[in-house]
């Protein structure tokens, strides 16, 4: 009996071997462990949960294993480092890992290049960008990706002035860099080019991603400024979702008063209510296409940045909700919007001015 289910288990095996070999996946021993570094916590209904959950997706998709580490911040872990977590994730066998923040980058350069023959994927940054300020050519085994989410900042600058009826818009903004200034741009644009009205648009940088008590900005305490000063919809850009809470808080009490989220498709449920929609990350299928050419040997220091799929926003890396807050014809509107992006449209047109007007 004993060598029967041994000659059964065999059969499978090489069955399970064949019709791995033949969807082009090299893994016929056993099916891939894929490393996870996030700068949040994995149920944060933002930024990291969106990483956890595309992570999940290309585990799931190639019957493999998710290892995660959350939380890998100096506030919250300041002991952690990312080639400390590389290695013991390496020592658990790991063939790829994911580092998941442009805060992370000294840390996943220094795990790179520690671990040649580990993959890894730095979800920002531009080491493998020739001309890129970062380029780093000899880190062979270090890849980015990120979303071309210029366009869900517009369509979340849209639905905001669509909503406002008196032009008067917060931005709840992370830290300062080169893509979190290009992206608040992008919210502006598409703000003005859908009002019909002037618009105010004031951006506060509480520091970091999210709220660190005694080195950030509270992002609580910024939305309620934003609401006291008569701003009707505040946009949030960081990765939780305070300005959700207190929105949903204010209405309750009377105000109208309306709130666009970010990062998370699901980020809404917090107060559906008053929620325009989310402009959010669907890392999914770009992740699970990444660690396929991993497995494949086929793994290259690429700079991938994906554009939203307009025809199947489903499957799309960047992709756009409407929220029960927005309104049928509201919506519609939005919708012409989309369309005009899908078509083309770019908004990034000059002339540029610094904020003195020069």
């Amino acid at each position: 009996v004993k060598q029967e289910v041994k000659q059964q288990v065999e059969e499978k095996e090489d069955e399970d071997r064949r019709e791995a070999m033949s969807s082009g996946l090299s893994y016929p021993e056993k099916p891939p462990v894929i490393g996870m570094i996030l700068v949040g916590p994995r149920n944060d209904k933002g930024w990291s949960q969106a990483h956890f959950e595309g992570g999940q997706y290309a585990a799931e998709a190639l019957d493999g294993k998710l290892i995660t580490v959350d939380l890998v911040n100096p506030a919250d872990n300041p002991d952690l480092t990312i080639p400390g977590i590389a290695e013991d994730m390496i020592d658990q066998g790991a063939n790829i890992i994911f580092a998941t923040s442009d805060d992370m980058k000294d840390g996943i350069l220094e795990a790179a290049a520690m671990f040649p023959d580990t993959d890894f994927v730095w979800s920002s940054g531009d080491s493998a960008l020739e001309g890129g300020k970062g380029y780093k050519p000899e880190l062979e085994n270090l890849a980015n990706i990120m979303g071309q989410m210029e366009y869900g900042q517009m369509i979340a600058g849209c639905a905001a002035a669509l909503k406002s009826k008196n032009g008067k818009i917060g931005f709840l903004g992370p830290l300062i860099n080169d893509e979190t200034r290009r992206l608040a741009n992008a919210t502006y644009l598409g703000a003005i080019h859908c009002s019909n009205q002037p618009i105010d648009f004031k951006t506060i940088w509480i520091g970091f991603w999210f709220h660190i008590p005694g080195v950030t900005l509270d992002p609580t305490q910024v939305t309620n400024e934003f609401f006291d000063e008569g701003r009707d919809v505040v946009i949030s850009h960081i990765d939780t979702t305070e300005a959700l809470v207190v929105g949903g808080q204010r209405a309750a009490s009377g105000e109208d008063v309306w709130v666009v989220p970010y990062d998370y498709e699901g980020a809404c449920e917090q107060a559906p209510e008053i929620c325009l929609g989310v402009n959010y990350f669907n890392w999914g299928p770009d992740y699970l296409e990444i660690v396929e050419k991993s497995l494949n040997g086929e793994f290259i220091n690429e700079w991938i940045w994906s554009e939203p799929d307009w025809d199947n926003m489903d499957e799309s890396t960047i992709g756009w909700h409407h929220g029960p807050g927005l309104f049928e014809d509201e919506a519609s509107k939005l919708d012409q919007f989309i369309d005009e992006l899908a078509s083309g449209m770019n908004l990034f047109m000059g002339p540029l001015n610094f904020e003195d007007g020069s």
